[in-house]
C-alpha cells in the first residue's frame, strides 16, 4: 500500500514538473506536438502506477526522455522559422475583407459552424465587418475587424482617463497579506481607518479589499453566515 502511494506521488509530481516546463498554457492552447506529449505522458505513468511489477524507472525514464526532446524542439522552433512551422504549423487566413477563404478552411477541415462559434464568442454576429479571421495553430480564431467596427477608443475622443494601475489585494477571504499592504506603502493603522469606514470590525469579516496605484480602495464584505 505505501510503495502504490510512493509511486503515485512520484509520477505525478514528475507529471507536474513537466507541465511546467511546457509554460502557463491551457489546454485549448496547446501546440499539437504539446498536445501529443501530454497524452503519451499520461499514458506512460499510468501503466507502472497501475502494475507494480513493472519498475518504477520504466516508467520514469521514458517521461524524462520525452521532456528531454520537448525541450530541444522548443529551442529548435525558436532559432528556426522553418523547423517550426513543420512542428506547429503556419496560420491560415479563413476570412479575408469579408469573404470566407473555403480553400483554406478545408484544407484545415474548419466548419462554417465553428467559424460562427468563434465569432460569437467574440461578440460578432456579422461576417461582413470582419476584416481578417485567422485560424491560430492553438486552433484558436483571431478576428480583426474593419477599422470602422473597432470601438473608439479613450484616446481617438480626446479624452484622458487616470490609469489606475495594477491592484493589489490586502485582504483575501479574511486573510491579511502583509507583504502587499507594505508594497503599497501602508500600515495597519491605515487598514484599521479602511476597516472603521466601512463599518467592519476585523479583517476576519472582509471578503476582498485591494488597493490601485492611485490608492483607490475596492472592498467586499463577508456575507453574512459565511465564515
Amino acid at each position: 500500500m505505501i510503495i502504490a502511494f510512493l509511486r503515485t506521488i512520484i509520477l505525478y509530481l514528475l507529471i507536474i514538473a513537466g507541465i511546467r516546463l511546457m509554460g502557463k498554457r491551457q489546454v485549448g492552447e496547446l501546440e499539437p506536438s504539446e498536445l501529443v506529449l501530454d497524452l503519451i505522458i499520461a499514458d506512460l505513468a499510468a501503466v507502472p502506477m497501475q502494475d507494480f511489477g513493472i519498475p518504477l524507472l520504466s516508467g520514469i525514464i521514458p517521461i524524462l526522455t520525452l521532456l528531454s526532446v520537448t525541450m530541444v524542439l522548443s529551442v529548435l522552433t525558436m532559432k528556426s522559422v522553418k523547423f517550426r512551422a513543420i512542428v506547429c504549423g503556419r496560420p491560415s487566413i479563413i476570412v479575408e475583407n469579408g469573404r470566407l477563404n473555403q480553400q483554406e478552411m478545408r484544407r484545415n477541415r474548419f466548419t462554417v459552424d465553428e467559424l460562427n462559434e468563434e465569432l460569437r464568442v467574440q461578440g460578432i454576429t456579422d461576417l461582413s465587418t470582419v476584416k481578417y479571421a485567422i485560424l491560430e495553430t492553438n486552433g484558436r480564431v483571431s478576428v480583426i475587424p474593419y477599422a470602422n467596427q473597432r470601438p473608439v477608443t479613450a484616446e481617438q475622443m480626446n479624452l484622458f482617463p487616470d490609469d489606475v494601475g495594477l491592484p493589489l489585494v490586502i485582504i483575501n477571504d479574511g486573510r491579511l497579506l502583509e507583504h502587499n499592504l507594505k508594497l503599497r506603502g501602508f500600515n495597519e493603522g491605515w487598514l484599521n481607518k479602511r476597516l472603521e469606514e466601512h463599518g467592519v470590525r476585523a479583517v476576519r469579516d472582509v471578503f476582498l479589499l485591494s488597493v490601485d496605484e492611485q490608492n483607490r480602495v475596492y472592498f467586499v464584505p463577508k456575507e453574512v453566515g459565511v465564515k
